[in-house]
């Protein structure tokens, strides 16, 4: 089944990027072209500012997003003045961001827009409960890897993960950190015994307390600093680590591996669902992967299908 058939099974969805000019908008496009509109109610926003033409980094062409007629859309008021399709007003938020209120309409003609809504988790969660009253079915979150809060479970159900040339130039180097981050993904549930010992990023951890706890929970965020204290703690047997979601672990690669070849583990209290990946093989400097070979070697790395939604978006 193609992945977009695979959102739907879904209320609400995240389109995460691991770096600008990661192929994010273009996915995000190819998902609301795809979308049965016509009988599925869907909303669309940001929690950082999309949409632009222009990349204001690095001053590189940038698609814009379009929405379809009957899509919900929330962008800040800046935003809907500056640039809507003809459209339906049904909302404006009470909480002020640096670009005004959160402004939630209804798209009544096909039209690009500027989305910049909610500017923080909390408030994204709340604008999603607003909702509950127009009849939504999905909602679609563009995020970004500065932002992968808004892939936590604790706020969409599910994900799709873009990735590409811009994140890494070598086809190898690039492979390895998007299945790190996939593997991240798919740490798996925690299921007992409650943790009696909890420790945060900035504990002092006597190596002591590892004997008689083997099971840790880290509140907040599990960092390269915390992790290393638990690695050089670790004796005989399994320690196990519990973080909220794969979003609050923020540690290397190298720890990482480093700290389960010790005998160490990490689980998560919530689970976010990977329904795909998608590559963009162009970075913005120019260079271009052959996409072919990307596909098929980070598939056959982390065992779902990839796409290059601008090469095959007829064959997907």
């Amino acid at each position: 089944m193609p992945f977009v058939g695979e959102i739907l099974r879904h209320r609400s969805v995240s389109i995460v990027g691991l770096a600008k000019n990661a192929g994010k908008t273009e996915c995000l496009n190819y998902i609301i072209r795809r979308l049965p509109v016509e009988y599925f109610n869907v909303a669309v926003t940001s929690i950082g500012i999309d949409g632009e033409t222009t990349d204001q980094v690095t001053g590189t062409a940038k698609p814009e997003i379009t929405v379809r007629e009957g899509m919900f859309f929330a962008t800040s008021e800046k935003h809907f003045r500056q640039k809507r399709p003809l459209s339906e007003l049904y909302d404006v938020g009470d909480e002020d961001t640096a670009l005004g209120r959160v402004v939630t309409a209804k798209a009544l003609q096909e039209g690009k827009v500027l989305l910049s809504g909610p500017s923080s988790g909390a408030a994204l969660k709340r604008w999603m409960r607003s909702l509950k009253d127009f009849g939504i079915d999905l909602i679609l979150i563009d995020g970004a890897l500065s932002r992968l809060s808004t892939a936590s479970p604790a706020i969409s159900e599910a994900m799709v993960l873009s990735t590409g040339a811009a994140y890494s130039a070598n086809i190898r180097d690039l492979v390895g950190k998007t299945a790190f981050v996939v593997e991240l993904i798919r740490l798996p549930l925690f299921t007992g015994p409650e943790p009696a010992l909890r420790v945060s990023s900035f504990s002092s951890l006597d190596p002591g307390l590892l004997k008689g706890n083997r099971v840790i929970e880290v509140e907040g965020a599990l960092t390269d600093r915390l992790l290393q204290m638990v690695k050089n703690g670790l004796g005989e047997g399994e320690i196990e680590l519990v973080v909220g979601d794969f979003t609050k672990v923020f540690c290397s690669q190298e720890l990482y591996r480093a700290f389960v070849r010790r005998g160490g583990r990490i689980s998560v209290r919530l689970k976010s669902e990977l329904i795909a990946v998608c590559v963009n093989p162009v970075a913005p400097n120019g260079i271009v992967l052959d996409s072919d070979i990307l596909c098929q070697e980070l598939s056959a790395k982390i065992g779902l299908p990839v796409y290059d939604i601008v090469k095959n978006e007829y064959e997907i």
